[in-house]
């Protein structure tokens, strides 16, 4: 019998969502930032000192730096992006693992109803925990 996600945990993931979304936005405007002035500086410096790279037209040196623009777009919000899904994983497997021992320690067997009640009865421990993680990382 397939059993649905609580509200909380469908919050949860909305909340994981939105807050995914906002740091690969910021991590792809930084990264086109980045690479625009590095295709930029590129093509100057390919006009300046190579004669035939200068006699190319201005829509050609345009498509090199939006090029770059474009490839500093995607690098950069995926690497922001992998980055926080691995801290994200990382704690979700904390918690888990302590619910695991926990459980264990009571006798009961850490099924995912059982893990989903012991998170929602040590909701105050793990929210002290998560804003002692967020101090550390900053």
């Amino acid at each position: 019998m397939p059993h649905s996600a609580t509200l909380q945990e469908k919050q949860r993931r909305e909340e994981h969502q939105q807050r995914a979304y906002e740091i690969q936005l910021a991590g792809g405007l930084q990264g086109a930032a980045r690479w625009t002035v590095y295709g930029t500086i590129a093509c100057a410096m390919g006009h300046f000192a190579y004669p035939p790279f200068a006699r190319q037209t201005l829509g050609l040196k345009a498509f090199l730096v939006s090029s770059a623009t474009i490839f500093g777009l995607v690098v950069g919000a995926d690497n922001h992006l992998l980055k926080y899904e691995s801290h994200l994983r990382e704690a979700e497997n904390d918690i888990r693992r302590q619910a695991r021992a926990e459980l264990a320690l009571e006798g009961r067997i850490a099924s995912e109803t059982e893990i989903r009640k012991w998170r929602e009865a040590n909701k105050e421990k793990l929210a002290i925990q998560a804003e002692i993680a967020a101090r550390g990382a900053t």
